[in-house]
């Protein structure tokens, strides 16, 4: 038995991150090159193209892939893809560049050389239909299409060597792998078939139970938190990955799971994004994906089972790896223990229902926590950030909320 092969027609791997030596004269060479800022977005594309995410990307997408990404959700020559990667420049900045010229692709933030690429198209869009098609909205506060709808006017095309993986190796070491390495150690791990369990949040037991149910089915679980930038007052990653490592040492069968990260910064376009993490994580060499309620959503733009019907809708043979559909998970006093819709015949009264929202309302307002909401070991390590965020505010002299201020009386126990 051997792992699910890469997305495309190639079925290998395609990483577009120069070898190391190589990476001084490029730069060199860069430094005299048109300087194109990226968005956050971009850089993080730019990253995932790099490690061989996006295989069979060899760059930022022209307009005939970008057209029909946006209505057929494939590349132009068939290869399915279901979200347009896409590099914009403002009109003055695309109007001094010629077909051809090379750029130097720099993160807007850091001021970080993070590649180069060849300019073989400029193209304007219709950002509003790309909107409607991808999120399904052209509503201007949903952050997806807020970011697009506050790009430059003229989109880039063409086939880039990318330079850096910004700061992720160095912040998470042993968390941040990449697609290669994660399939050498599922192949060293004798494992063929791998569920994915995308999470931006740390894991309470409605997680537990969805990882648990692929591991009866597969050889083994990829956790696989997003690393990239999230919205204003989720948790960071640094406190994930402590509180993952504490569920999975505490509560999991040794061996039976592994816990990485991966650069990209969401979008939240919901059955879209579904999609496009079914994608990459094929590329990761995982045979499966747990698709759970509104995965990607925000707000209440999609419908609770949007993202797991959109598999439905897909040609046969788009995609190697198939989702896991599983739906709404509670704990439920009538069954005692984890159930599902699927699986629990009593009545709501008796479903105590879990979302990370709620776990951070709770945290962060110093709210006592239900029992059987989340494990202590991860509520002590998210009461610990949430005290630090109290403190730190008390140190800087500023008056700290009075429900941030009661989690520092909220001690052990759910």
């Amino acid at each position: 038995m051997t792992l699910v092969p890469p997305h495309g027609p190639s079925r290998t791997l395609q990483p577009l991150l120069m070898p190391a030596g190589e990476r001084a004269e490029e730069r060199t060479r860069a430094a005299r090159l048109p300087a194109i800022q990226m968005t956050s977005r971009e850089t993080s594309d730019l990253i995932m193209l790099g490690i061989g995410a996006f295989t069979p990307l060899t760059g930022f997408m022209g307009e005939a892939d970008w057209r029909s990404v946006c209505d057929q959700l494939s590349l132009g020559d068939g290869t399915f893809w279901p979200i347009p990667i896409t590099l914009a420049a403002g009109v003055g900045d695309a109007g001094r560049l010629a077909q051809g010229q090379e750029v130097a692709l720099v993160d807007g933030e850091s001021g970080e050389l993070m590649g180069t690429m060849r300019v073989e198209e400029r193209y304007r869009i219709d950002r509003l239909h790309e909107c409607q098609e991808v999120f399904r909205t052209t509503d201007p506060t949903h952050p997806g299409v807020a970011k697009v709808l506050g790009q430059g006017e003229v989109n880039l095309a063409g086939p880039v060597r990318v330079l850096s993986e910004g700061p992720f190796p160095e912040r998470y070491p042993g968390i941040y792998l990449r697609p290669a390495e994660t399939r050498e150690l599922f192949q060293a791990k004798g494992w063929s078939t791998v569920a994915a369990f995308q999470t931006r949040n740390p894991m309470h037991r409605a997680h537990e139970y969805l990882a648990k149910v692929a591991i009866e089915v597969c050889d083994g679980l990829l956790i696989h938190q997003l690393l990239g930038r999230l919205k204003e007052g989720d948790i960071p990653a640094e406190v994930r990955v402590r509180a993952i490592d504490a569920l999975v040492s505490h509560h999991f069968v040794p061996d039976t799971c592994v816990q990485a990260g991966y650069p990209m910064e969401m979008r939240y376009a919901g059955p879209r994004e579904a999609l496009l993490h079914a994608v990459f994580r094929q590329n990761f060499g995982c045979s499966h994906l747990i698709v759970g309620r509104d995965h990607a959503g925000v707000g209440s733009y999609y419908g609770p089972l949007d993202a797991q019907h959109i598999f439905d809708e897909i040609p046969a043979g788009a995609l190697e790896l198939r989702p896991l559909r599983i739906d709404l998970t509670f704990f439920c006093s009538g069954c005692d223990g984890m159930a599902s819709t699927r699986t629990c015949p009593h009545d709501s009264g008796q479903r105590l229902l879990i979302s990370g929202t709620d776990l951070r309302r709770m945290l962060s307002q110093g709210e006592p926590v239900p029992e059987h909401f989340s494990r202590p070991e991860v509520l002590a390590i998210l009461r610990d950030y949430y005290v630090g965020i109290a403190q730190a505010a008390a140190a800087r002299g500023l008056a700290a909320e009075p429900a941030l201020a009661g989690t520092l009386q909220q001690k052990g126990g759910a």
